[in-house]
């Protein structure tokens, strides 16, 4: 089995991909062995994939060309870096109210996907957010190296960037393939949908060059393919990471979700954080208010298309629980749970249907 180690374990840990007690004799038995590797120079994060193939060879060509694709689109969604040849998000802000941007049709395709979902799901995840988002990264990272002088943005500067975030200004010329800010002020961040995004991307490239089964895990964002090809299971079993404890500890994990087929995403308070004064300020941060969402400790999405499960994750954490779930039951094949802010548990009927704490596993019907 090839396995690369890598020294992020707690990253390692964000999703637990559950083995169930199966082991590779028994599936070899079955004509296809598992095999896994990881690397971690995209989006950020430790990214595992999880296989059943044929042979190994056959697993190491699917695994390189999972990692050279997300290096490609790690590049195109990145807001921070240049690269030679490469006109990226950060090309794009660059030149924000100054003219359009040549760029890949991936990136292209990305912003077209994140400004439909805005429209479908009220408004709540936009990438145009940037000028505001930019603000509380550069709070956040000074919180964290310096915790004793750790501040909030103040909310005369928040108001001044919000006014730079209207997602109409984001002009896309498909046919051309070009990006355009019509406002020099405003930037795009598309951190909370490009790793999902990307994920499907790369997950439905590996289906097309006939991977059948298998896990894409890029930190919080679960992509499966098919079942396990053990002989015994149908579903694969994702950890939902308790919000109250370390990951890797005997509790980190909340439930487990049995799927295939399908994405498991998460987002939550504990991902990325800083403390002022001893209360937590987290990077969801509600479009209304400015301020970091407070209705629950996490939320799970369930559905087929990571993009789509990773863009929901946000838009439902900053709604209230009423038209969070009334968004959930308004989508078809989306399932969600959340964790509200005293632990309480809620989930939709699927979702139910798919936990291990409700008696689903991945042998049995669902």
């Amino acid at each position: 089995m090839r396995r690369t180690t890598v020294g992020f374990v707690a990253a390692l840990a964000a999703v637990l991909l559950l083995a169930a007690g199966i082991g590779l004799q028994q599936a070899r038995r079955n004509r296809y062995a598992k095999y896994s590797d990881s690397f971690f120079d995209t989006f950020d994060t430790l990214t595992m994939v999880v296989a059943y193939t044929e042979s190994e060879q056959e697993f190491n060509a699917c695994f390189e060309r999972v990692h050279t694709r997300f290096q490609e689109l790690h590049r195109l969604y990145d807001i921070y870096n240049d690269y030679d040849g490469v006109n990226n998000v950060k090309t794009i802000n660059d030149n924000a109210g100054i003219r359009p941007v040549k760029v890949d049709k991936d990136l292209t395709d990305l912003i077209l996907f994140a400004k439909d979902w805005y429209r479908r799901t009220g408004g709540k995840t936009n990438i145009a957010m940037g000028a505001v988002l930019r603000i509380w990264h550069a709070y956040r990272e000074e919180g964290r190296d310096d915790p004793d002088n750790a501040r909030i943005p103040p909310m005369e500067e928040l108001l001044e960037a919000a006014k730079h975030t209207d997602i109409d200004k984001v002009i896309v010329d498909a046919e051309n393939s070009t990006v355009y800010l019509a406002d020099r002020k405003m930037s795009l961040d598309v951190g909370a949908v490009a790793k999902g995004y990307a994920t499907e991307v790369v997950a439905r490239e590996a289906i097309a060059q006939g991977l059948k089964s298998g896990m894409i895990s890029a930190g919080g964002n679960v992509r499966s393919i098919g079942g396990p090809l053990d002989g015994v299971r149908k579903r694969w079993g994702v950890g939902i990471q308790n919000p109250d404890k370390p990951v890797i500890s005997d509790e980190g994990l909340l439930d487990v979700v049995f799927v295939d087929n399908a994405s498991v995403v998460s987002s939550g308070d504990y991902q990325r954080y800083y403390i002022v004064d001893g209360k937590v300020f987290h990077h969801i941060i509600d479009p209304t208010t400015l301020m970091p969402a407070d209705y629950y400790r996490a939320v799970t999405v369930v559905t087929e298309d990571s993009g789509v499960a990773d863009f929901l994750s946000t838009a439902l954490f900053l709604l209230p629980y009423e038209q969070s779930r009334e968004l959930v039951e308004s989508l078809d094949g989306v399932q969600a749970l959340w964790v509200m802010p005293d632990g309480e548990v809620k989930a939709t009927e699927g979702m139910n249907r798919m936990l291990r704490s409700k008696g689903a596993s991945g042998s049995k019907p669902l």
